[in-house]
């Protein structure tokens, strides 16, 4: 699973805020006017739309984008040097060129334990690099979660939901575009410090 579905599935799940109470409406003036369903003031976030927007996932996954790439670089370079020994292994045998069977399974047995060993250390990059997706979505999700509930303080939605969530929702209760404003604008302000 990569980041951007971990992420995308994370926000979908957390993003949906209930308030159990609709209170008269005396907030700042709004952007877009909201559409009232059975008294209730409700709105909707494009998670995909906003994680391609969003620059603190973007700086997130290129990180993670140079980091895979380290790891696969440097397992590629161990690979090929451990190729290249048991190439020169299999010369050695067909030439005779060890002074006994022993010699040539001492030899064997040893490049098997490094071929373990890279494996070991390919799982074991997998496994950081997971960890280290799951944080990152905890990170992204988390943000846009605390985000969410101070935007909605001056907004007053009762209900905020993800795009994912619905089969169909008039455009005008989407607003994508206001959160990912204030939550780049909060990153950047945080990047400058």
């Amino acid at each position: 699973m990569n980041f951007k579905s971990v992420t995308s599935f994370v926000l979908s799940t957390v993003m949906v805020l209930g308030f159990t109470q609709c209170s008269q409406q005396a907030a700042a003036p709004q952007q877009q006017a909201p559409i009232a369903v059975s008294g209730l003031k409700i709105a909707f976030i494009d998670v995909d739309s906003l994680l391609a927007n969003y620059a603190f996932y973007q700086d997130l996954a290129e990180e993670m984008t140079r980091k895979e790439e380290n790891y696969r670089l440097a397992l590629t370079e161990e690979n090929n040097k451990l190729q290249k020994e048991y190439a020169d292994h299999q010369n050695k045998i067909k030439n005779s060129v060890y002074s006994s069977v022993e010699r040539a399974q001492s030899e064997e047995n040893r490049l098997q334990k490094k071929n373990q060993a890279l494996i070991e250390k390919s799982e074991k990059y997998s496994q950081e690099l997971m960890a280290e997706s799951n944080a990152n979505s905890q990170k992204i999700s988390e943000t846009v979660d605390n985000y969410v509930k101070e935007y909605n303080k001056t907004h007053g939605y009762d209900l905020i939901v993800t795009k994912a969530s619905l089969l169909f929702a008039n455009e005008a209760l989407n607003i994508t575009a206001q959160i990912l404003d204030g939550l780049n604008a909060a990153y950047n302000n945080q990047s400058d410090k």
